[in-house]
């Protein structure tokens, strides 16, 4: 797992342990970490505080030449809302650290001109797959099935 999916992946790990849904990202600009985030949606009672959300959230205000120079590294598929904030800001580039478990709208963004990695790693896919035997009706609350 490189540096930058391993960021990811330990946010998503911090969303665990405070009893949320492990899923985290990072939005890497010229090669730096400029936003950390994490699904917050239990710990914070929020209808939208997806991992990709908060990670954007917390880079603050960017330029739009900051956003053509990012990468957006999220530890699970990005769902429609997710991938909508990617559109709006023109992030070029998504790596995926895995969409075994959920697969989101991927096919889209690549309509849509971004390019999107696809990593299936081995601890990402362990991760969600024992959360979601374990949390199947939160899981199912937070891709609103």
């Amino acid at each position: 797992m490189d540096k930058f999916m391993q960021a990811a992946f330990d946010e998503a790990k911090k969303g665990l342990e405070e009893g949320g849904i492990p899923i985290g990202a990072v939005l890497v600009v010229n090669g730096e970490i400029k936003g950390r985030g994490y699904n917050q949606r239990v710990q914070k009672e929020s209808a939208v505080l997806h991992a990709e959300i908060d990670c954007i959230e917390k880079a603050g205000r960017l330029t739009a030449r900051d956003y053509k120079n990012s990468v957006l590294y999220t530890t699970l598929s990005p769902c429609d809302m997710c991938s909508g904030a990617a559109l709006l800001y023109k992030i070029p580039k998504i790596v995926i650290g895995e969409n075994i478990n959920f697969k989101g709208a991927e096919d889209y963004l690549q309509s849509r001109g971004i390019e999107v990695e696809v990593l299936n790693d081995e601890s990402c896919i362990l991760q969600m797959k024992d959360f979601i035997k374990k949390n199947s009706a939160l899981w199912n609350e937070d891709i609103g099935e």
